[in-house]
């Protein structure tokens, strides 16, 4: 009897503590989502001020760079922006099938961990 007893407070205890940690970890996701779409208005934000031509790879690169660095969340956001954006603006802007597979590019290149600076056009000042 004491043996059972034994073994059903241990499962409780496992399933408690397996249940906290999922809890934080869903918690952290939230997080990591939230701060990977703030990273990605950023570079959105910065990539309209500094309107430079040939510049919005490289602010592709950077938004989903700084948001996957944060975590998964972070990456999942990214990608969702990313995907959201590029489907808009491949029906609407007329830019063509091209662009968005460049900047489909740079959006992957970006979250992989690549330099965004492989983007980076000469003259865009230092400030981004």
């Amino acid at each position: 009897m004491r043996l059972c007893v034994c073994l059903m407070l241990l499962s409780v205890v496992l399933c408690v503590s397996a249940d906290r940690f999922g809890l934080r970890r869903a918690g952290q996701f939230v997080r990591d989502a939230a701060g990977g779409t703030w990273d990605m208005y950023r570079a959105y934000r910065d990539m309209r001020e500094a309107n430079y031509k040939g510049a919005d790879k490289y602010f592709h690169a950077r938004g989903n760079y700084d948001a996957a660095r944060r975590g998964p969340g972070g990456a999942w956001a990214a990608k969702v922006i990313s995907d959201a954006r590029e489907g808009w603006q491949s029906s609407v802007s007329g830019r063509g099938a091209e662009d968005t597979r460049a900047d489909q590019e740079a959006n992957e290149w970006g979250r992989r961990g690549g330099d965004p600076n492989r983007y980076r056009p000469k003259g865009l000042p230092s400030k981004y």
